[in-house]
């Protein structure tokens, strides 16, 4: 596995000139389930904070941890969510899009440089898209992480709501306990994603879940 150091693209930037550099990721394109997720955060130069990195490769615990430490560290950040209604009528690479969009523009600090994670967008700041970038870059780390919790935790609420789908446990994501919860139970009209296949399958059926809360 590689290691890379996560403080080298901000320490280039830094020496550039560049003081406010903002860095965004998004989570949720894979589940048939919930939103997208994306996260901005600008993070003070200078300012390491041990363990972040891709925040799938983290514990729930630390990066819950992780999350309290960036958000009271932060000069800015935003979290932006997309709901199923909206993915199903741009696309989920669209979705994303619009996430990491919106949330670069809602930060209540105008960043001078945005770090992106693996994605081009259209914005009025100079942009560098990364690939791997929540693991290059610390800045796109933090926003990860910021986008992760912020998912999960919608994902743990929604599934009070409905404890038949075992959201809590797989987050929305296609495994064989929501593949099997959707055939029994139905879709959910604002919850699933109406686009993806397996979801698309049962909406056409008409397997729509009886007792949704609107």
């Amino acid at each position: 596995m590689k290691h890379y150091d996560n403080h080298e693209i901000e320490n280039r930037l830094y020496v550039e000139g560049y003081s406010l550099i903002a860095g965004t990721d998004e989570v949720g394109r894979g589940p048939l389930a919930g939103p997208v997720v994306a996260a901005c955060v600008i993070m003070p130069k200078d300012c390491y904070i041990e363990g972040v990195t891709d925040s799938k490769k983290i514990s729930e615990k630390n990066r819950k941890i992780l999350e309290g430490v960036i958000k009271e560290k932060a000069i800015s950040y935003q979290v932006v969510f997309i709901e199923p209604k909206k993915i199903d009528e741009i696309n989920i690479y669209e979705a994303s899009r619009l996430a990491m969009t919106t949330a670069i523009n809602t930060l209540d600090v105008k960043p001078d440089y945005v770090l992106a994670d693996a994605m081009p967008l259209f914005i009025d700041i100079k942009l560098e898209s990364i690939i791997k970038g929540d693991e290059k870059s610390f800045t796109i780390g933090c926003a990860s992480i910021l986008a992760k919790v912020a998912r999960d935790e919608y994902m743990i609420e929604l599934d009070k709501l409905y404890p038949e789908y075992g959201f809590a446990k797989h987050k929305g994501y296609p495994t064989k306990q929501h593949l099997e919860a959707i055939k029994q139970y139905g879709i959910l009209n604002l919850h699933h994603r109406k686009s993806y296949g397996p979801v698309q399958e049962e909406a056409l059926k008409g397997n729509f879940y009886k007792k949704e809360i609107k």
